[in-house]
């Protein structure tokens, strides 16, 4: 029975690995084009380089998708460290750490819509997938609070 249940957390912790994966690309690129000065490549929406360039897309000079890619590769961590020690404190910790993609989605994608009036393809991106990232976390920590701390 716990293989059973151990089975779903473990679909759901690759989904997390997966979508982490791409966010961290994602936003690896968006700060690799900073760093070298240039402008992300745009081909389906116009407004990349509007908002890439905005003040609000460094945090002094920080790129704010250097701080997206962090967030990113620690899920992906995470996730694989709760998969192979088959945690549940483990996958509930990298769970609540999806709030934080979530907050920042909204905020930046508020700031995209209401202010600088402009899309970055990737940056709507990385908010899907940090939204996709909170709903699978919310699953994760419904299904583990009947299981337990350990598997």
């Amino acid at each position: 029975m716990q293989e059973d249940k151990f089975s779903t957390l473990k679909k759901l912790l690759i989904a997390f690995i997966v979508i982490a994966t791409i966010g961290f690309i994602d936003a690896s690129y968006l700060t690799i084009v900073h760093f070298l000065g240039q402008a992300p490549e745009c081909s389906i929406l116009e407004g990349c380089d509007v908002v890439t360039s905005s003040k609000y897309s460094t945090i002094g000079p920080i790129p704010v998708a250097l701080l997206g890619a962090l967030y990113y590769l620690t899920v992906a961590i995470a996730s694989i460290f709760a998969l192979d020690r088959r945690s549940v404190a483990a996958t509930r910790l990298v769970s609540n750490l999806t709030w934080l993609g979530l907050l920042a989605s909204i905020y930046f994608v508020y700031l995209q819509l209401f202010v600088l009036k402009s899309i970055c393809i990737y940056c709507m991106g990385s908010a899907l997938g940090s939204t996709v990232l909170f709903i699978l976390g919310m699953i994760l920590l419904k299904r583990t609070k009947v299981i337990g701390y350990r598997l």
